[in-house]
């Protein structure tokens, strides 16, 4: 039991990092002052391109989500069956 206490440990840590990074990858919902004034100059097919970047790290972030808290219920489980 010890060793598969210590590998979810390791995943739970492991998804905790990833889900850190996935987060810090992702672009503020807030456009800043320059949007209010129409000096955003992206054309359409880089606006799709990042939407689909945006889109991917958000099903990222909440399937990362999932996976933590499925983990973090699962530990102590094994715990209680040491």
């Amino acid at each position: 039991m010890n060793i598969l206490y210590g590998i979810i440990l390791g995943l739970l840590v492991l998804a905790s990092i990833l889900m850190c990074v996935v987060v810090l990858l992702q672009k503020s919902k807030s456009a800043g002052i320059g949007a209010a004034y129409g000096s955003e100059t992206k054309t359409f097919s880089s606006r799709g391109k990042a939407a689909s970047r945006e889109a991917k790290l958000q099903k990222i972030t909440v399937y990362l989500a999932i996976v933590i808290a499925v983990l973090a219920i699962v530990l102590p489980i094994i715990q209680l069956f040491k």
